[in-house]
């Protein structure tokens, strides 16, 4: 399939959800890069990991009373985003083992409640993996009105983020609120992996928030530059999956996944080969 036909199939009134799964995947590529920035920045990659697990109870619970999954979801994981900030302050016990005890906890117990639901099996799939059909027209707006919300609040918090990503004790120092503003990053990421569930699954939703930021990380040392390119990178790499996807009856989650971790290890066979031919 050339460009041009694939652009005649967004335009096709019998294949709206073509375009509605366009959006949708841009947008969670274009939330979940200018996030992963903070994440890579602060070399918590785990948390995005572990996020996609803490929002299944929310994502089951709204399967089985066929509620809304995104805001299903979204409860779930601020609720468990404000357990691990709680936690998370005792310094006898790192960041990293708080998250692993109750993310796991929560996947676990979604893993329960989605199991008495008869015929659950089909569902479960189209959530770990993603799917690009049945995308109602009630989340394109809640995606829409989430990603806003969360490029506000990075906008307002951006030099108390960077700053506690880069010495915590400093920014205690400086009167920062640092639990507060930990709790704010928490939720952050996980209203930005909610989003993206439908696009990229929640087995694969790690890459979109990590391999954008990390590419961008590769190209520049400008946390402004670093910005502006992860979710430009991840915006192409949800186009390009998309259309490689629709052309070759791929699945979606797993083929932008692909197209985004080629591009990440182009730039670092690129930089490699600068750099080794570059005078000593």
């Amino acid at each position: 399939m050339t460009p041009l036909e694939f652009l005649r199939d967004l335009l096709n009134p019998d294949l709206g959800f073509l375009w509605k799964a366009l959006l949708i995947a841009v947008m969670s590529s274009l939330i979940c890069g200018v996030v992963g920035c903070y994440v890579v920045l602060r070399g918590m990659a785990f948390i995005g990991d572990a996020v996609a697990h803490a929002v299944f109870p929310g994502l089951a619970v709204a399967f089985v009373i066929g509620g809304n999954l995104i805001l299903g979801g979204i409860a779930a994981g601020v609720l468990t985003a404000v357990l691990v900030a709680v936690f998370s302050q005792n310094r006898r016990l790192k960041e990293d083992s708080v998250i692993g005890v109750f993310f796991v906890a929560a996947f676990a117990l979604g893993i329960v409640i989605i199991s008495r639901a008869p015929g659950y099996a089909g569902s479960l799939q189209d959530f770990l993996f993603g799917s690009i059909t049945g995308i109602p027209d009630e989340d394109l707006y809640i995606v829409a009105g989430t990603g806003l919300a969360i490029l506000a609040a990075l906008l307002a918090l951006h030099k108390e983020l960077v700053t506690i990503s880069l010495d915590r004790e400093t920014a205690r120092a400086m009167g920062l609120r640092v639990f507060w503003l930990d709790l704010a990053l928490y939720v952050l990421v996980t209203l930005a992996v909610v989003i993206s569930v439908q696009t990229i699954g929640n087995i694969l939703v790690l890459a979109l928030l990590i391999t954008p930021a990390a590419t961008a990380r590769l190209v520049t040392d400008r946390l402004a530059v670093m910005m502006a390119l992860s979710p430009a990178i991840g915006g192409l790499g949800a186009l390009v999956g998309l259309y490689v996807s629709w052309s070759w009856d791929y699945p979606t989650g797993g083929t932008i996944v692909l197209v985004l971790t080629a591009g990440f290890l182009s730039t670092f066979a690129l930089r490699a080969l600068r750099a080794s031919s570059s005078p000593a």
